[in-house]
């Protein structure tokens, strides 16, 4: 933690004093343009792949990078509500779901029982990715080909919670003012790709 600490005072000394007027608006309120959604996992910064300041996403992150279908519901929804703010409130003008390469969430699809009944919440969380295993299951020969199955199956996870974003009433009674985007972030290579929704691929983000 005594990295931790130094770095909080590092940040105050410099990169606070560098956007002092910024976080001086801030200090007001938020005006996200962008809602973007991505794995919890520590390898991801999205203001860092985005080269964004704060102030500019309004950020979800959950295991697997996942959004719940929408339903009606008295339960605590911690997901579902975030988007909900995002929309309705913030009136954000674009949506990002971003998935990455060597997903634990994801790969935990094919995980043991065993191994999941020890961590029953993570198990519970993941039902919502059934159908990504299923399709998987159905477009591979061979499910063993580890590293086939893992980029197929993070890929295909993407398109399943856009699919989940559009069972939202009001996304889809707002998709003139709204960008979807479905992301593919490869961690070791700094490449990203973005979901083509006419032909079906991933396609790298370039110039």
């Amino acid at each position: 933690m005594a990295e931790i600490f130094e770095g909080v005072v590092k940040f105050k000394e410099e990169d606070f004093q560098t956007h002092k007027e910024l976080f001086k608006e801030l200090g007001k309120q938020q005006n996200p343009h962008t809602l973007f959604i991505t794995c919890s996992d520590s390898r991801i910064n999205p203001n860092l792949i985005t080269k964004t300041k704060p102030g500019e996403l309004f950020t979800i992150r959950n295991i697997a990078n996942i959004v719940p279908p929408y339903e009606k519901s008295i339960r605590y929804a911690g997901t579902t509500s975030a988007i909900e703010y995002a929309v309705k409130i913030l009136k954000v003008k674009n949506i990002v779901i971003c998935g990455h390469s060597n997903c634990g969430g994801c790969a935990a699809l094919f995980a043991p029982e065993e191994k999941l009944n020890k961590v029953p919440f993570v198990k519970k969380w993941l039902e919502l990715a059934k159908p990504v295993k299923e399709k998987v299951f159905e477009l591979l020969d061979n499910v063993d080909d580890f590293e086939k199955r893992e980029w197929l199956t993070e890929q295909i996870n993407v398109v399943e919670q856009l699919k989940h974003l559009f069972t939202y009433d009001y996304i889809l009674e707002n998709q003139e003012n709204l960008n979807i985007y479905g992301w593919y972030y490869i961690i070791e290579t700094g490449e990203i790709f973005n979901y083509n929704f006419e032909n079906g691929l991933f396609e790298l983000i370039e110039k």
